[in-house]
């Protein structure tokens, strides 16, 4: 029955798991800017635009098709399309490597051509123009922080009341297969009361909002505005793209009116001592599912070992050495009820011969049996039920966490990636191009762990014993394979520990 449960979990995990761990790690998104080291010769209606700017600031691209600025900063590059004062992209740099992309992040108005007009090394602005309102749009955004301030500002140039309708769109999101962030992305809703992660592959609108939010994997994007907004929105624009955004009452402008509104945005990573640093509300963003609360304490506490021992890898290990300690009570009762069942298995052994052809009664000569030695079969299952939640937990804040970007132990060069002890060019069957080490040791010391502690057994028992102790390690190290290394070594660490007592178990009498 134990082999029976252990099997359903690790079919589950399969399920649950393998679609991420198979899938490709988040990568640089192939929309990447290509940028040149000269400024190109913009088209005669902006040579007044552009003549007042400072040229080592500016690049953009030679497509022919859009004008690109790029705004560069030293932690970061922002991306703008000046014709529409929107945000493409913004390219994060220092190690972090990473592209969140926004297509039309921050756009206010999409029927007027906006034209640069000014741009220092903290603040860029577009303005629009005509015989009936002047839009200036400015961008206020502080050397090496991750919040930018928006202020837009309307003034009535006519002689008659014109109507202004603020709206201000945060992003569009990729909800494509190809792209290898979709299956992370998702929109944030900050309401007075709390706060709502909501699927960005269907419509949504609500009221009375504070902030809203769109995320991938490590980065978000995040939105409020000083003014009261009427209401935020998600809207499908196509079947594999949406639009989140803000929208807010339409006003009247007087004749030389002018009405101004600002935004405070942030765009950086999902970390939270970070963003509780600018805004504590905002840090509802960073949200790990079904298992959150768990999930949140883990990496409290990882941050605390790693604050100890200034690696994030030897951080994982004293991790699983407390959540070890923590069930150890469970796991002892586990190995001394496995033991216990040992004794019994020629008792058992003589009750299948003796009810071979009579299985109601096998089973209730069984159960007895157990009862009278008070014996639980289950008991050995019970320490690996309560892992799960921590396990799954552990696997959404690895695969989630910046901070395990690039992080090294020993051989390990990511640990938030597989180990990848070894590359090929070519591809390997089941292995792919790389070796993952540590999913291959795990697997060996879960088979010689199920060596050491199987019930001595016979017949057709003997032989499922047989198959089952090659299936699980087998099973587990595929699991395993493409995760994050970080969530691989925590339950080496585990099956180790877990490996070395029962040896010592065994030794004793």
């Amino acid at each position: 029955m134990e082999k029976r449960l252990v099997l359903a979990i690790a079919l589950s995990l399969l399920v649950l798991l393998s679609w991420s761990a198979l899938a490709p790690k988040s990568q640089l998104l192939d929309n990447k800017v290509v940028m040149t080291n000269e400024i190109s010769i913009p088209s005669p209606e902006r040579q007044n635009s552009l003549s007042n700017l400072d040229p080592t600031l500016i690049q953009t691209t030679l497509d022919p098709k859009k004008e690109v600025v790029k705004f560069m900063q030293d932690s970061r590059d922002i991306i703008f399309d000046p014709a529409r004062a929107a945000i493409l992209e913004v390219v994060f740099k220092n190690k972090l490597e990473h592209r969140l992309p926004l297509k039309i992040g921050l756009l206010s108005d999409n029927t007027n051509l906006f034209k640069l007009e000014s741009m220092t090394k903290e603040q860029i602005s577009f303005v629009y123009q005509d015989k009936y309102k002047r839009i200036i749009k400015k961008f206020i955004i502080p050397k090496d922080m991750h919040t930018i301030e928006l202020e837009v500002n309307v003034k009535n140039l006519s002689s008659s009341p014109i109507q202004f309708h603020p709206q201000i769109v945060l992003g569009r999101l990729d909800l494509s297969a190809k792209n290898v962030q979709s299956r992370y992305q998702d929109v944030i809703v900050g309401g007075k009361e709390k706060t709502t992660h909501i699927s960005a592959g269907k419509d949504f609108s609500a009221k009375g909002v504070k902030f809203i939010g769109l995320r991938d994997q490590y980065f978000c994007a995040i939105l409020e505005s000083d003014d009261a907004m009427d209401s935020v929105y998600i809207k499908k624009i196509s079947p594999q793209e949406s639009e989140v955004g803000m929208l807010s009452n339409e006003l009247n402008l007087n004749p030389g009116e002018q009405i101004g509104h600002l935004y405070h945005i942030y765009l950086g990573p999902q970390d939270l001592k970070t963003i509780n640093g600018i805004n504590t509300e905002w840090s509802a963003v960073i949200y790990f599912g079904t298992f959150d609360f768990i999930a949140q304490l883990l990496l409290q506490l990882l941050g605390f070992f790693y604050s100890l021992t200034h690696n994030w890898g030897w951080a994982i290990i004293i991790l699983s050495l407390a959540v070890y300690a923590l069930l150890f009570p469970l796991s002892l009762k586990q190995m001394r009820s496995m033991k216990e069942m040992q004794l019994l298995q020629p008792k058992i052994d003589a009750l299948r011969k003796e009810f071979k052809d009579n299985p109601q009664r096998l089973n209730k000569e069984i159960m007895e049996l157990y009862k009278e030695h008070k014996v639980n079969p289950l008991g050995g299952c019970l320490p690996l039920l309560l892992q799960m939640p921590i396990f799954f937990a552990l696997y959404q804040a690895l695969i989630r966490s910046v901070a395990l970007r690039g992080a090294h132990f020993l051989w390990i060069k990511d640990l938030s990636s597989p180990d990848r002890l070894f590359t090929f060019k070519n591809s390997i069957p089941i292995l792919g191009n790389q070796v993952n080490i540590l999913p291959i040791l795990m697997a060996i010391g879960m088979f010689v762990q199920q060596k050491i502690s199987t019930v001595k057994a016979t017949g057709e028992a003997a032989q499922q014993q047989k198959i089952m102790s090659i299936i699980m390690p087998v099973m587990f190290g595929v699991i395993f394979y493409q995760m994050p290394s970080g969530l691989v070594l925590y339950w080496f660490v585990n099956s180790a520990l877990m490996l070395i007592y029962q040896m010592h178990m065994n030794k004793q009498k």
